[in-house]
């Protein structure tokens, strides 16, 4: 008798499951059961795609790194347009509104994981040190331009911003914080470094 229903893409309906669960019910709850009860098919599923649970995992982490590259490219477009706090506020919001949260939770709970990031991320967190530089490729584009002040250190306002973004969006009992109070942090955080109106 078969289990479970055919699966058109394996893979990423597992991915997404495993999304859905991480947003549920946290980091603690995710297991190779609960990730293929998730998406109603047999526990084997996953291990005829994976070599194990981590294997899963470490691949969950990197494709959603990867998305943090197309993300980039479309912030980087925007250089010179609009508002540097304005397009700051809008890819930390996207960045932290999504799984991103519970994949650094996760990252961070499960040390086989963090091993196995290591060898494409070797130091920092997976997924934070990419959009660290996400933003410092935006900010260097907009210093190019001149809408931010030349001796802006990059290296340094950036992981501010990620750090003051991922702990507006931490906090998995309170609701995410609105646009207005995201713009207000980043703002706040930039405001010596911006010229003005930019």
């Amino acid at each position: 008798m078969p289990t479970g229903v055919a699966l058109r893409d394996p893979r990423e309906q597992l991915f997404d499951a495993a999304e859905r669960v991480l947003l549920r019910d946290g980091p603690s709850a995710l297991t190779s059961r609960a990730v293929t009860t998730e998406a109603g098919c047999a526990k084997g599923v996953l291990h005829k795609h994976f070599a194990d649970f981590d294997a899963f995992l470490a691949e969950l982490v990197q494709d959603r790194i990867a998305r943090i590259g197309a993300q980039s490219a479309a912030l980087r477009a925007r250089a010179g347009t609009g508002t540097v706090a304005g397009h700051l506020t809008e890819a930390l919001t996207t960045l932290f509104a999504s799984v991103a949260i519970a994949i650094v939770g996760l990252v961070i709970s499960r040390d086989e994981l963090r091993a196995r990031l290591r060898q494409t991320t070797p130091t920092g967190v997976p997924l934070l040190m990419e959009a660290t530089a996400m933003i410092a490729g935006y900010l260097t584009a907009e210093r190019d331009l001149g809408r931010i002040a030349a001796d802006t250190d990059v290296n340094t306002l950036a992981p501010t911003l990620v750090g003051t973004g991922h702990l507006l969006f931490a906090d998995r009992e309170s609701a995410p914080p609105d646009a207005e109070a995201v713009h207000k942090v980043v703002a706040t955080v930039i405001a010596a470094a911006v010229a003005p109106r930019s």
